[in-house]
């Protein structure tokens, strides 16, 4: 069962656009009907954090090249059964990253997004292709701090200016219906 606050804080989250608006309904039904959401032990869905990272003039976001995507990507991961997303994602940040001072600009939910993940090698081993139910904060960073790459999952980490993003991303459908509706919902925050 996957934790009530989760619910709560999902279910009293204004949606953005109408992705957010199907989208959080499916959430809702995946919650109310499907076991095991916050582990992958759950192979079909499971509940991932991300962070959108921004400067605090909001012209820059903290992105990995994600080495099985082959593109600049937000940070985040799998929740791996602990419910405090918060922890999960700040943990997520600094593994990745290795940037250790930011702030949440906010404790709520900044966007929900069910994602697709196509089937892939992870750590020598096949992954079938599964759902991402993923849960977005907002983060702000100082982008002078240091950063370093995590090599067994990114090649890059970089704060790229936001007119050079679409230039970065080799995944048309996240640029489109994901980044730009973070980066419009920032320059709104």
């Amino acid at each position: 069962m996957t934790n009530e606050k989760i619910r709560d804080q999902i279910a009293n989250y204004h949606p953005f656009n109408e992705q957010e608006e199907h989208d959080q309904q499916e959430l809702l039904w995946q919650i109310d009907h499907v076991q095991d959401l916050l582990t992958r032990n759950n192979r079909n869905a499971h509940f991932t954090a991300s962070a959108w990272i921004v400067s605090p003039d909001r012209q820059k976001v903290l992105m990995a090249y994600h080495n099985i995507y082959q593109s600049f990507a937000w940070l985040g991961g799998h929740v791996d059964g602990d419910p405090d997303f918060k922890h999960v994602i700040s943990k997520e940040i600094t593994e990745e990253s290795g940037l250790e001072d930011f702030k949440f600009v906010s404790d709520d939910i900044f966007s929900l997004e069910i994602l697709t993940v196509d089937g892939h090698i992870k750590r020598g081993e096949y992954v079938s292709s599964h759902l991402h139910l993923n849960v977005t904060y907002l983060i702000e960073a100082d982008p002078a701090l240091p950063i370093r790459i995590k090599p067994d999952e990114n090649s890059a980490i970089a704060w790229i200016d936001l007119k050079d993003l679409p230039n970065k991303i080799n995944e048309p459908w996240f640029y489109k219906w994901i980044y730009q509706k973070l980066i419009q919902k920032a320059a709104e925050f």
